[in-house]
């Protein structure tokens, strides 16, 4: 299959171009930029251009029978200063499904697009919070125009762990260096609540088995629950410290406020189905690995 990856130079867009190449599809990247010279992107064909600003035409879109949506923007990518409504218009409840009508326009069959789980998960979140507002309307605007010859299914996957491969995860280096006892005025707690996590190389297996089989509606997808405590101090164990975490109900410098989106103290915790599960063919129980993978990459590169 002919597969334009929109997003494909970072590192959730990577993982799932070299996914798709390794079961036989004939994969492009698309971004803004083009990608270094050796980094696995560079091994892909390349399309430039830049969804939220409308740069993509028909003709650019017209050779791929299908197209996967990795680039929208997160509250990590909100600058400061901006009208957050326009960004948000811009990178999500608009553009989003401006894109994918475009897709539709320019012949292509199936779209499968990476949104968030906010909204699957904690739907009061909408009301509350115009960041999951945003991936909202993307994810619906986009399946609104699937008929029975255009299919578009989301995938909303929770917190992606991983790293463009043969590289280490962005910040890890410091938390390494934390538990290592190296940052004293780091204190050592973890703020409280907590997530459901997920490895890059699970989320690019979901959307292999979505393109081969997906259906017109949104999947929950996603691997293992955990509190933050336990998220970093398996890293912390990953990396040798015997350093025990604590739980506080306190804001942390490595997991601000501003980035739990449902708020500090709250957890997000679920199952996925287990039927939609199978028919994507995904990996579960990956997370353990993919920590230790890049606890190890970032050892070796320090």
């Amino acid at each position: 299959m002919k597969t334009l990856v929109v997003g494909g130079t970072g590192m959730i867009g990577t993982h799932i171009a070299a996914i798709l190449r390794d079961q036989g599809n004939e994969v492009t990247v698309a971004a803004r930029t083009a990608p270094k010279p050796g980094s696995l992107a560079h091994e892909f064909p390349v399309v430039l251009g830049d969804y939220s600003a409308g740069s993509f035409s028909a003709q650019d879109l017209a050779p791929f029978e299908s197209v996967v949506f990795a680039a929208g923007s997160d509250i990590r990518h909100l600058p400061r200063g901006v009208d957050t409504a326009e960004f948000w218009e811009k990178t999500q409840s608009g553009g989003v499904p401006r894109f994918v009508a475009l897709a539709k326009e320019a012949g292509v069959s199936r779209v499968v697009q990476i949104g968030s789980y906010y909204h699957q998960v904690r739907p009061e979140l909408v009301e509350s919070n115009e960041y999951v507002r945003a991936r909202c309307l993307a994810d619906e605007g986009a399946r609104a125009l699937a008929d029975e010859n255009f299919t578009v299914t989301t995938l909303n996957p929770p917190s992606i762990l991983g790293a463009n491969p043969g590289g280490t995860m962005s910040g890890l280096g410091k938390v390494l260096a934390w538990s290592d006892g190296n940052l004293p005025d780091v204190p050592n707690f973890a703020p409280a609540g907590g997530t459901n996590y997920m490895s890059a190389r699970s989320l690019a297996e979901a959307v292999a088995g979505a393109l081969r089989n997906g259906e017109s509606k949104a999947y929950l997808i996603g691997d293992a629950n955990l509190t933050f405590r336990e998220y970093f101090q398996a890293i912390f164990d990953a990396a040798g410290s015997k350093i025990q975490l604590a739980e506080r109900d306190e804001e942390h410098p490595f997991l601000p406020d501003a980035f739990i989106v449902q708020g500090r103290g709250n957890a997000i915790s679920y199952e996925t189905d287990a039927e939609e599960t199978a028919a994507l063919g995904y990996t579960q129980g990956d997370v353990p690995r993919v920590i230790s993978e890049l606890v190890a990459a970032t050892r070796a590169r320090a």
